[in-house]
């Protein structure tokens, strides 16, 4: 793999001294000093690629979460020029079609809101192509660079503000939520048209030939709405004219054109109860059959596709997630099956592009958070060397981890040994448990916020992350398995794998913890009360503990029930309530911290709040309930982050290290200057 040059490593290493400093080891605290490539754009004659790096926010800034800076790289020369830089935060790349201009959005101090903006490769100020006064949600170019759609709400009603800034401010719930529009500005000065009405719109993408816009149409403009209900229209440029195209059951996922504009390839859900956006299909334009007449180019494949593009007129690129692995793969129209370019376990691919014969990919390791990687077909090349001073960092042993669940399934895991792991010896064990259920872990890059991998094996732990049965990366039917089953057979999958763990003399029974987000923090609630002889150690985090009142509350009411029960309450209201982890919370002896934003609508607050009142009550073990003021469904700027994975870890060191009598001190030491 291409490295760089040692001047340039060398100054890199000095900008991230504070890894060294860590006795060569990662901790809660320097894991934010990493950064990683988040999206990889080449141009259309495939000469430069435009990617950001996220660049570490300083905790002495005022709160939020790291900056994003724009970069620019030559493929024929292999330098690499940092566009824009600076406490910015840059987000949707893209290209004019002649290759001449980046396209970002970002939020800049000369206009108000998320706008789109164009600078030139050869240099220059950057330039606004919108000016939309509650900014935009996305956006898509005229192949010929001569105007711009994109998508916006329409502005405040001047007296309604007007009466909101005198106190009138009551809130009517869902229905003062403003559609999402698509508008066209003839650039680089037109006044913006207003294409859509009575409708949201939530993706759009102009084709090749500039005819048609294609657009993923929902009724409304809620969560719930952009979910399960959006389809595929054709919006005429010309008329304003929206057309069904396909009538797509369920989630819906990207939207790609073919190059001679003829087709429309897109990612979907098979039926409105399969849990992803995970199977290829090509529709024909402007006429398209029913969705049920459409060729499922992933029928029968035990992946999940997550990204898609066209290599020519017949041929498709995509990327699948298949096991705990990232495959890059292609299809032609004609064949029956697809091959693949990239084999799993070379590359945990994030995003990619091509333009020709050459690709450019986001991906990580084992042992590098994300970098810019270029594929030519034969060898994947690495461009960038954004942590160097991980290379005097000890990192754990990271595998693939696969066992048979007691009913002979085979289930794939993610297994990262102690740091000075010594055969022979017993371990302490942390189970990570993935959100959705409709996701998966891949074994790339792991160590996050609110996944301890490498920070857990440096303190002597088995870091075991089990994509359970309900997860992705295996087909339609392994998601399936979950339906109106949830913390049944899934749950059974995890305690298989611990089981399998001891019984290979890996870990001690006797010292399990468990932790996750969102579906992990609903197992790892279901652990502490309806499983609690089996867990030394819980962390909830924005987790379900009543199915009855989180159903009742969520902003994705109809998902939850597509896709997890496939009945409402009231068709079993003891089953929903026997899925509950504050049935099961009566005698519970597992120490419990439960962590939650206090701005969350999928999870609301109030779940974790009844799980705090059920153990407090009725539980034998400690518990603790930390609320992060103005945080959503996970925690967004990094001091909460830093709270989150200092204190899960001290609750962990206390209950699974030490002799458990109490709590750990509710106070951190941040250690911030």
């Amino acid at each position: 793999m291409k490295r760089l040059t040692p001047i340039l490593t060398l100054i890199l290493s000095f900008l991230f001294l504070p890894l060294l400093h860590a006795q060569n080891v990662l901790t809660e605290r320097n894991i934010f000093d990493l950064q990683q490539v988040v999206e990889a754009k080449i141009s259309p004659d495939a000469k430069h690629i435009a990617y950001t790096v996220t660049v570490p926010r300083p905790f002495s800034d005022p709160p939020g979460g790291d900056y994003r800076e724009l970069h620019l790289y030559d493929v024929q020369s292999g330098t690499d020029r940092t566009f824009i830089s600076g406490k910015k935060l840059m987000h949707h790349l893209g290209w004019t079609g002649d290759s001449r201009m980046i396209l970002f959005v970002a939020n800049l101090p000369e206009l108000t809101g998320a706008q789109l903006y164009g600078i030139p490769v050869d240099g220059g100020e950057a330039q606004a192509l919108t000016g939309s006064p509650t900014g935009i949600a996305g956006y898509t170019l005229r192949p010929d660079g001569g105007a711009v759609a994109y998508l916006a709400k329409e502005a405040a009603d001047p007296a309604k503000a007007r009466l909101r800034g005198m106190g009138f401010n009551a809130e009517v719930f869902e229905e003062e939520t403003e559609d999402q529009n698509v508008y066209i500005r003839t650039l680089p000065n037109g006044v913006p048209k207003r294409m859509t009405e009575g409708v949201s719109v939530f993706a759009i993408e102009w084709s090749p030939d500039g005819k048609y816009i294609a657009a993923a149409v929902a009724p409304a403009n809620t969560v719930d709405n952009s979910i399960m209900f959006k389809r595929i229209h054709l919006l005429d440029p010309a008329t304003g004219t929206l057309t069904k195209l396909v009538d797509n059951p369920g989630k819906l996922g990207e939207m790609s054109w073919s190059p001679d504009s003829r087709r429309l390839a897109f990612i979907s859900a098979v039926a409105t109860w399969d849990s992803r956006e995970g199977s290829i299909f090509v529709a024909e334009v402007p006429t398209s059959k029913a969705f049920d007449e459409l060729r499922n180019y992933s029928k029968g494949f035990a992946g999940t596709v997550s990204g898609i593009a066209w290599r020519d007129s017949q041929t498709l690129l995509f990327t699948a997630d298949e096991g705990v692995d990232v495959t890059l793969r292609q299809q032609r129209l004609d064949d029956a099956e697809s091959s693949i370019l990239i084999k799993g376990g070379e590359l945990a691919i994030s995003e990619f592009t091509g333009a020709g014969s050459l690709i450019a990919l986001a991906g990580s390791t084992p042992q590098h958070p994300a970098e810019l990687y270029t594929f030519d077909g034969s060898a994947i090349e690495q461009r960038t060397n954004l942590n160097p001073s991980l290379e005097n960092v000890r990192l754990a042993r990271q595998e693939r981890f696969v066992y048979k669940a007691d009913d002979g399934l085979e289930i794939m895991s993610i297994l990262v040994y102690p740091l000075d792991y010594e055969p022979g010896k017993k371990y302490p064990l942390i189970v990570d448990v993935h959100g959705g259920p409709e996701s998966c872990y891949i074994n790339g890059w792991i160590t996050r916020y609110a996944n301890w991998g490498q920070v857990a094996a440096a303190r002597g732990y088995f870091v075991f992350m089990p994509n359970y049965r309900a997860s992705t990366g295996r087909g339609v039917e392994y998601t399936k398995m979950g339906l109106g089953d949830l913390a049944g057979k899934e749950f059974t999958d995890v305690l298989d794998g611990i089981d399998a763990l001891a019984d290979k003399g890996l870990i001690d029974k006797a010292r399990v913890g468990i932790g996750g987000g969102s579906y992990g923090g609903y197992f790892s609630g279901w652990a502490a009360t309806r499983h609690s002889k089996r867990f030394a150690a819980s962390v909830v985090f924005v987790g379900v503990s009543n199915q009855i009142s989180k159903r009742n509350t969520t902003d994705i009411p109809w998902e939850d029930y597509y896709v997890h029960w496939g009945l409402w309450t009231h068709d079993d209201f003891e089953k929903v309530y026997d899925r509950s982890p504050v049935k099961w919370a009566e005698g519970s002896t597992t120490p419990t911290l439960i962590l939650h934003g206090t701005e969350d609508p999928r999870v609301h607050p109030s779940q974790s709040l009844e799980l705090y009142r059920s153990l407090k009550m009725h539980g034998k073990a400690p518990v603790r309930l930390i609320w992060y003021p103005g945080e959503a469904h996970g925690n967004r700027k990094n001091p909460a982050r830093l709270d989150f994975i200092m204190r899960t870890m001290d609750w962990f060191d206390f209950y699974l290290k030490g002799d458990g009598k109490g709590m750990p001190p509710a106070d951190i030491d941040y250690e911030i200057k």
